[in-house]
């Protein structure tokens, strides 16, 4: 497959993304994982790309790139501890609000809410105390 047509409509897309998509994770707890397990997910190109859209629609573009991409739904489903009711429903949601992209990064907005996330986990925790040590004299 040519990969640069891919790169560079996936490149368009990132361009042009919406903060508000964060809002959908809310806190929605399967939606986190899904989003944290892909970012550590092996993807690629197939290896027969399909056509490309004829109109310039940014749908048909999007789906374009997700039929033009592999990945281990079984790999995705363990990494983020995932049954098999919903997780489908949960992907696809994710997909189609362009919080996944094709290449196992994420909206750029959502990746920074997460990383405050962790922050905040880190910054809540009380502080050990520290064992005093006697220094001899």
């Amino acid at each position: 497959m040519d990969n640069r047509l891919f790169e560079e409509k996936l490149a368009e897309f990132k361009s042009d993304e919406r903060a508000e998509v964060v809002l959908l994770l809310g806190d929605d707890a399967d939606l986190l994982r899904i989003t944290v397990a892909w970012t550590n997910m092996a993807t690629s190109p197939t290896k027969k790309e399909t056509s490309p859209p004829k109109e310039d629609n940014a749908n048909e573009w999007w789906n374009w790139l997700w039929e033009n991409t592999t990945y281990s739904r079984q790999e995705l489903m363990e990494k983020a501890h995932q049954s098999y009711q919903g997780f489908d429903q949960k992907v696809k949601a994710l997909i189609g609000n362009r919080i996944l992209y094709p290449d196992g990064s994420v909206n750029s907005f959502v990746q920074r809410y997460l990383r405050e996330r962790v922050l905040k986990l880190f910054q809540a925790k009380p502080p050990t105390p520290r064992k005093k040590t006697s220094k001899a004299r």
